[in-house]
């Protein structure tokens, strides 16, 4: 992987994790933590799909490697919830 596709990977975790985050109703953070999430959202969306025995919806191949977009977004909000109902802050 070189740096051209390493930072389009990194543009489209964080775009990933903006969409999760605005999904949760999360705004905290920047663009650092939407990144982040992207990342952990295609680890954790991945093993939920696996577990559950569902397909690939849609992804985005990089060097050889695919990223998992649609179960990125979904991992990354569920992540952004489970944080949210751990933190214990209410909404204004």
């Amino acid at each position: 992987m070189d740096l051209t596709e390493f930072i389009i990977l990194l543009v489209v975790a964080g775009i990933c994790g903006s969409i999760a985050r605005g999904l949760a109703g999360n705004t905290n953070g920047g663009c650092l933590v939407s990144i982040a999430l992207g990342f952990i959202g295609a680890l954790l969306g991945g093993k939920i799909a696996a577990m559950l025995g569902l397909p690939e919806i849609f992804a985005i191949s990089f060097a050889g490697r695919e990223y998992p977009v649609v179960w990125s977004i979904i991992g990354a909000a569920v992540f952004v919830a489970i944080l949210g109902l751990l933190s214990g802050r209410s909404r204004r």
